[in-house]
């Protein structure tokens, strides 16, 4: 048991999984690639609409997305408007399972630690009936 902690229950997991990705993990980021995960590509003002960002700090995700070599960013004209789409790689897609993956993991260690916790209590009501 990690020192300077107090488990609730006696139940505490202090490994951390791998896997995070720091570049996916802010909220927006994440939304963003979850989206494209779904899609061939999407809309910028679809995304800034989903994220609730404005058009510069979803330009700024988008440009730290394509940096990591996690979406790729074209420019078309539809309906005489320049259009900006985004898409995942396929290094995004395999970045945002692993990150999935990792925040899964970690939740799991929280799950079954109350589900081991109501077991015993199930248990115990058992055994006075």
């Amino acid at each position: 048991m990690a020192e300077g902690v107090r488990a609730r229950d006696g139940c505490l997991s202090v490994d951390v999984p791998s896997g995070f990705d720091p570049v996916l993990h802010p909220p927006a980021r994440l939304q963003i690639a979850a989206v494209l995960a779904q899609a061939h590509d999407a809309e910028f003002s679809l995304l800034k609409s989903i994220t609730g960002a404005s058009d510069s700090v979803m330009s700024k995700h988008l440009a730290a997305l394509g940096e990591a070599g996690y979406v790729t960013v074209r420019k078309a004209t539809s309906g005489g408007r320049q259009r900006t789409w985004a898409s995942l790689t396929s290094s995004g897609r395999a970045a945002f399972r692993g990150h999935v993956g990792a925040l899964e993991a970690l939740a799991a260690t929280v799950v079954n630690c109350d589900s081991d916790r109501e077991d015993v209590i199930a248990e115990g009501l058992r055994t006075r009936a």
